[in-house]
């Protein structure tokens, strides 16, 4: 399998503190049967600054690590970049990477809000042949609340990913329940982990594929497993046309 959000560079984040804690994250996810992994750390989300070019140094060295410790993964370049209205002027100093180098850049948005400029934003990066994939949307106030407020942006070209523990049901059956109607409704186009850490943040894949498996079938799986791939490849993503949900979708 591949992941495409996960924050397993030691010492940048709020993942890996240590490591020995990245290269534990690392043997976790090969036993979950993961190969691939795009390196994913928060940048300029008002707490950690992670350019470009010290990713591009921190993910050379951690695949030295690997190959070194015998663990069978290979990790490449990505960040989570928080939205904010400088975003275009930083891609445009070099300062930001896409998932893996290909066209897909990943974007988080404030947990509290949808930007009024998202749609500026989604708009200069899809006309400078990049592709918004937004973060795990179901962590945002006003999504929750209002999940058809989405569908604009997936009209202009954006992509979502769900994280993997909201479908697994760890955060418990409710919020389970919700983000398959998300799925359902085709309004997401990934899962991913956001694993942080090897105990209460870690990988969820399988089980998060198990579930939708179970609840939506098998072709649901097959979709989001090969768009992780199409990233890797930069290829063109599987969608399709969004289905506005019936009802409020309340996570939390």
């Amino acid at each position: 399998m591949i992941e495409i959000h996960c924050h397993i560079l030691p010492l940048v984040d709020d993942g890996a503190r240590t490591k020995a804690e990245a290269l534990e994250m690392a043997r976790i996810a090969v036993m979950q049967g993961i190969d691939t992994i795009i390196a994913t750390p928060h940048h300029a989300n008002g707490a950690y600054e992670n350019p470009s070019n010290s990713i591009r140094q921190a993910v050379l060295a951690f695949n030295d690590s690997l190959i070194e410790e015998g663990i069978p993964l290979t990790v490449h370049t990505g960040q989570e970049i928080r939205v904010y209205q400088e975003l275009i002027e930083e891609w445009e100093r070099g300062n930001l990477c896409t998932l893996a180098g290909s066209r897909y850049i990943l974007l988080e948005l404030p947990s509290s809000h949808i930007p009024r400029y998202l749609g500026d934003i989604i708009h200069e990066f899809i006309i400078r042949g990049l592709v918004p994939v937004i973060a795990h949307p179901e962590r945002n106030a006003e999504i929750i609340t209002s999940p058809h407020l989405l569908i604009p942006y997936i009209h202009q070209g954006a992509l979502c990913q769900l994280t993997a523990q909201s479908v697994a049901g760890l955060f418990g059956r409710q919020i389970r329940k919700q983000s398959l109607k998300l799925c359902r409704s085709k309004m997401i186009h990934f899962i991913a982990s956001d694993a942080h850490n090897c105990f209460r943040r870690t990988f969820f894949l399988q089980e998060a594929y198990q579930n939708i498996s179970a609840a939506l079938g098998e072709e649901y799986v097959q979709m989001y497993q090969s768009n992780a791939g199409h990233i890797l490849r930069n290829n063109e993503i599987i969608c399709y046309e969004p289905i506005p949900p019936r009802k409020k979708l309340l996570f939390w």
